[in-house]
């Protein structure tokens, strides 16, 4: 039993150092720039999504300027 155990955490911290051993991106530069703009586009959005949710892209109603409705 204490093997098994011990095997068990010897491959979980296998698992989380692989990304140390084995390189995520590519070693060519072009190739490894493209690869983080694919990786990071979806966060590029992060804060826009966050603003609609919120209601902070909202036109503030309490501003001293009159507006124009759109009917005349």
């Amino acid at each position: 039993m204490r093997s098994l155990l011990l095997s068990g955490l010897l491959a979980l911290s296998v698992l989380i150092n692989v990304g140390c051993i084995l390189p995520i991106y590519s070693s060519s530069p072009d190739t490894r720039a493209k690869e983080l703009i694919y990786t990071s586009e979806g966060l590029r959005h992060i804060p826009d999504i966050w603003e609609r949710i919120w209601g902070l892209d909202a036109p503030d109603f309490a501003t001293p300027y009159r507006t124009h409705g759109g009917v005349i």
